[in-house]
């Protein structure tokens, strides 16, 4: 497993790199990032990016359901967005989106509803695929690590708020407005 960089780590905000090789060096890393995913909790991830293990190549992880199956994306390229947006994470009970290299904050960000990825997967199979609600947010926030973009600057360029976790009364997480 490797450690989840967090900001102000400066490889957050580099574009990265084409997979040129599909070969062993590939292979581990994938298998690094999966060991990564599965084992990221509060919050549980549901997407990694290379560059948040401090790897600067363009490869992401998803994994929409905490149980589900990981699915792999090289050299991922959005070819198509649905004019529909989504105001936050669609099914989500607080609709707010978070990250594992931001820590502690969230924040509501305006989304395209549907997208369609070409990619190539990690045995270097390409695929073109449409993926519509939970998913397309995770790929489109996904995207963003691969072009060097936090989450956190499409709230503010959304001109959206922030929020952090704090403990209620009751002992329960609650989630309040954070200032920054």
């Amino acid at each position: 497993m490797k450690p989840v960089i967090t900001i102000p780590d400066p490889v957050l905000a580099i574009p990265t790199k084409t997979i040129i090789h599909f070969d062993k060096k590939l292979a581990t890393l994938v298998a690094e990032m999966k060991t990564t995913l599965k084992n990221t909790k509060n919050p549980v991830g549901v997407g990694l990016a290379a560059p948040q293990i401090g790897i600067n190549v363009s490869i992401f992880l998803m994994r929409p359901k905490e149980k589900g199956e990981i699915s792999v994306h090289i050299n991922p390229k959005i070819t198509w967005t649905s004019p529909e947006l989504t105001e936050g994470l669609p099914e989500a009970e607080h609709r707010l989106e978070g990250c594992l290299s931001v820590p502690k904050v969230w924040g509501v960000v305006q989304r395209h509803k549907a997208v369609k990825l070409d990619f190539y997967d990690e045995t270097g199979n390409r695929t073109e695929k449409k993926y519509e609600g939970f998913p397309a947010t995770i790929i489109q926030h996904e995207m963003d690590h691969l072009s060097g973009i936090l989450f956190t600057a499409r709230v503010l360029e959304q001109k959206g708020q922030f929020y952090k976790p704090v403990v209620n009364e009751k002992g329960e997480e609650d989630l309040e407005l954070y200032t920054i």
